[in-house]
This record gives C-alpha cells, structure tokens and sequence, in this order.
C-alpha cells in the first residue's frame, strides 16, 4: 500500500481513459499521484499529464512519485474547478482525457491536525487547502445561525436528523465553544437516537462530510470542472469521475445526461427549438464499483463510484 495514498479502480479509469503515446491527460486530484503514475506509464514516450491538487502536501508527494517521469508531468497548485483558466494559461486548448478523483485522500484523513476524521482529535479545520485564508470548520459551526446549519448538514450530508444536530451545536456553542473534532463527533451522538445492534456508520459521518464540503464549496468546484472540462475535450476524449457519496455522483451523472440529451426543449414541444445538439455520450449507464477483492484488500474504497463519458461533438462555440 501507498503510504500517502491508494488509488482506487485503478484497471477500471485506465481501460476508461484508453491513453496513448503523445496525448495531453489532466488529472484535476492528482493527490499521490497514484493514477498519474499510470497515465504517465500508458501514454509513453511523450504523452504529458497535467496535474493538480489544492493540497500542498499532495502536490509534494507526487513530484516526488512522478520525478522518473520528468517534464512529461506538470503539477499545479489549484482546484480543478479553474482548470479552463490554467489550461488557457498554458495555450493549451484541448486534452485527450481528464479524471477526477473526488473526496478526501487517505493521507488527510490519518493526519489528524487536518480535522477530517472524527476519529482522531484535532482542532476544527477541513480545509483542503491548509494556505487558503477561508473559513474553516471552526468558523462555520460558531457563525452561522442554527437555520444555517440544519440546511447544511441536511443538503450536504443528506442527514435526515438535521434538525436536533443543529440545535445540540447551537445549545452546547452557546456556553461553551466547540473546538475539537471530538467534541462536535460527542454533540453530533448525543443529538441522536441511539442505533439498534451494531451502527454500520458513525452517527457524526454525514455531519462532517457536510461541514468539509461546505468548507471547501465542493459541488459548485465540481458542477463548474464538468462544465468546462467536457469543453476542454478532443472529439473522442474522456471523461472519467470518481465519487464518493450520492450527491457528488447525482451532479456527475446528471451534467453528462445532459450533455448526451443536448435538447433542453419543453417535452411537450413537437420540434426542437433550441439546436442543442449532444456533446457526450455516457459509456457508464451505471457507475463501476470495485470488485470484492478490491474492497477486501483497501475497505475505503466501498463507496467509490466511476463514471465515465466520452466527446462526441460540440454544439458550443
């Protein structure tokens, strides 16, 4: 195993991307550089891989992982949903595949002072990008209003128990602040009911997946990256996601079925009035999971998600 990180479905994003010798790649998470190693393995001599991560620590990992590879590989400090600027920046205007890995990496989540895990004590932070001046977690739950939060935890975490989370962080806040990944974990518990027989999840999961996403604004970053990305792809490029929640795989499959659909006519109109023609079409009518042997051998990867599209055609200009 990496000691930063293990890619997940490997096998699966490479038969996807299908690189080839001479070929640009954008890697938008490039994280430990895991994937990157294989684009770079498969697209030799001289196909080039454009990398990026909004994480100091990863982008430093994977230099030093993709160092054989030389310039064949470019890493960039940024989130992905800038990639129309960076790839502008570097006059180039289109990419033969682009893959993002979404979600927390493996190495912030056992880093305790990142703040991700409940499981390991630490202030409040999940920033992915430790340098960026933001609001961090800290800064949410002790800022926004109670109403804020219950639509947070609820949208975001999909929380069903929204409600009574809000209100024991808003109570226990009032008194006493919340400084530690434990302590808002031990409001969260008690907020709930107790689970019948063995709890398949921590009752604070949904929680801080909505606290990390709000933080670090991840589904406008990703409704934004697939806006643009699918722009940035040669006719017969791919496409390639991979998700870790509903949410983020909700926005993932709808922008691609749109994008194959093209129309966005009333369904009651017999022409079609707009000319939107399509510019994708979905190679994964449902999303590859690992297999069990996968899943066995890195249980993290349970809840991955892959789905893939491919460019066919641009209706822009």
């Amino acid at each position: 195993m990496d000691v930063f990180h293990k890619p997940v479905l490997v096998a699966e994003v490479m038969a996807s991307l299908q690189c080839r010798t001479g070929a640009v790649y954008l890697d938008g998470t490039v994280g430990g550089g895991g994937h990157a190693f294989e684009i770079l393995q498969k697209s030799a001599p001289n196909g080039r891989l454009i990398g990026i991560d909004t994480d100091a620590e990863a982008l430093r990992e994977a230099k030093r992982r993709l160092a054989p590879f030389g310039d064949r590989a470019l890493l960039l400090k940024g989130n992905f949903a800038a990639m129309e600027t960076i790839l502008a920046g570097m006059n180039i205007g289109k990419v033969e595949g682009i893959l993002l890995d979404l979600g927390v990496s493996f190495h912030q989540l056992d880093t305790a002072e990142r703040g991700f895990s409940f499981a390991l004590n630490a202030p409040l932070d999940m920033r992915m990008d430790q340098e960026d001046h933001g609001p961090c977690a800290y800064d949410l739950i002790h800022t926004l209003s109670r109403d804020e939060l219950e639509k947070i935890i609820r949208n975001y975490g999909e929380e069903r128990m929204a409600g009574r989370i809000a209100r024991a962080i808003a109570e226990r806040r009032a008194h006493s602040p919340i400084r530690t990944t434990a302590d808002l974990a031990g409001i969260v518990a008690g907020a709930l009911p107790r689970a019948r027989g063995p709890a398949r999840i921590h009752p604070a999961t949904r929680t801080f997946q909505a606290l990390r996403i709000a933080v670090n604004d991840e589904l406008a970053s990703l409704r934004q990256a697939l806006a643009d990305g699918m722009g940035r792809l040669h006719d017969g490029g791919r496409f390639c996601v991979i998700s870790f929640h509903s949410l983020e795989d909700r926005i993932v499959k709808n922008a691609f079925h749109a994008e194959e659909k093209g129309c966005i006519c009333p369904s009651d109109l017999p022409l079609c009035a707009c000319g939107r023609k399509p510019t994708m079409k979905v190679l994964t009518r449902k999303p590859v999971v690992p297999g069990e042997a996968e899943v066995h051998d890195n249980p993290r990867a349970r809840s991955a998600k892959l789905r893939v599209a491919e460019r066919i055609g641009s209706c822009r200009p």
